[in-house]
Formats: structure tokens, sequence, C-alpha cells
């Protein structure tokens, strides 16, 4: 399994077009779909894109989310986070403290940050950061470098991080979870596109876990430390 980008991310919402159309106005995304059931946007680079999908979903897992947006505030960070709260984002405290970066909270009540000024994050347009929860981050570097064809860069010290080989986009950061994972799945996912000439069950070896496979042109699995993901059939 190799895949140039990670496609997709999805959020479950109980209201998809809301939700999307305020992280489309926080991200300066261009809207792909606006219906009852979902909304998609993108964010385009120059090779590759990433595509915000949200899905309704009527009673979202309340189970603690290991997946999170950071935004790219840098030195205009008090101005971002100042339009964020114009457009229905709130301040959020969880059990922070006292930290660089601030803590927002989007119209649905999920938790992201807008960073203060790190050069890893100046590539990455407004995207920063795309911190998931892992119990080895090492070993799950080394997975989701495998499964995506992103590459190890250099991020925050301590964290392992991973970019698009393009360099731009933003860094998947593999953060030492505080928990392991338990019930409930992730409220915002990865999904991966398969390339026509990946065999199949390679994910699998890789060290994923199939979690379900639907009649429907994706398959869902875990990766090591329990996140869900899903992998979207090759476009013929």
């Amino acid at each position: 399994m190799r895949c140039v980008y990670l496609e997709n991310l999805v959020r479950d919402a109980r209201d998809p077009g809301t939700l999307g159309r305020f992280w489309a106005a926080a991200l300066g995304l261009t809207e792909l779909t606006d219906e009852p059931d979902g909304y998609e946007a993108r964010l385009p680079f120059d090779d590759h894109f990433l595509d915000l999908c949200f899905q309704r979903v009527d009673d979202p897992s309340p189970a603690p989310n290991r997946l999170h947006l950071d935004l790219r505030g840098g030195e205009a960070q008090q101005e971002v986070v100042d339009r964020l709260l114009r457009l229905g984002a709130v301040r959020a405290d969880i059990g922070q403290g006292d930290v660089p970066w601030t803590v927002l909270a989007d119209p649905e009540g999920e938790a992201f940050c807008v960073m203060e000024d790190r050069p890893a994050y100046r590539h990455g347009g407004p995207l920063a950061g795309l911190p998931l929860d892992s119990a080895d981050p090492e070993r799950d570097a080394a997975f989701w470098a495998a499964v995506s064809g992103w590459v190890r860069v250099e991020g925050t010290p301590g964290v392992p991080s991973l970019r698009h080989p393009s360099g731009t986009g933003p860094l998947l950061e593999l953060c030492r979870e505080p928990a392991p994972k338990g019930a409930g799945k992730n409220r915002l996912h990865l999904d991966l596109r398969a390339e026509p000439s990946d065999p199949a069950g390679r994910v699998l070896a890789l060290g994923a876990t199939l979690v379900a496979d639907p009649p429907l042109p994706w398959t869902i699995y875990a990766d090591p430390s329990g996140n869900e993901f899903c992998v979207l059939d090759a476009r013929s």
C-alpha cells in the first residue's frame, strides 16, 4: 500500500453544512459539495490536495478524540484567533495550562489549536499539523510513512513527524497518547486512496487491523494504536 497523499480528513458532524462552512472559512478552502448529509471542501497545494469531508452522524462518539487540527498562527497568531472567534469559534480549556498556543473549539465543540510561530509550520499553509495520539510514536511514524508515502521531516522536537514528499502541506505528528484508545470511534479520521498496483491486504501486512469491509468503495482499518482510517478503492 502506497498513496502519494492522504486524500481526506473526515469529520463526524451533527450538522455537516454549518460545520463545514465554518472550516471552509477558517482555512480558506474551496467548496466542493454542500448537501444535507455531507459537505466537502478542498485545501489545494501545487501538486496535491487535502479534502475536508463532513459526514452526518446524529450521535457522534463521546470518546476522547485522538486526532485534531493545529492551525498556523505564526506571527499573526492573535489576528488568526480573533478572526476564528468572529467566525463562530469559542475559547476552550482542555487543561492546557500556560502554553504558547491558543485552544479554541469549533461550532460543534471540537477543540483545535492556533499555533505560535514554529519553523516546521511555515510551509504547511493554513493547516499546520495533524497531531495523532500514538502508543508508540516511532513505530506508528514508520507505519504511516509506509502506507501514505509521506516522508519523515523535522518537526517539534521529540515528536516524529511526516509530510507530503513535496514538502508542502500539514505535518502528521505522532504524539504520545495520554491513555490507550478506549471504546468509541474517533470523530475525525484519515482517508487514504489506494493505487491500482497495490496488492490487496498489504496494509494489513504493514501492521493495520481490519475493522470493517462494508459493501462500499472503501475499507475501514485501524493503525497499530487503534486509530481508525479508511482506504478508498483505487480510481479506475
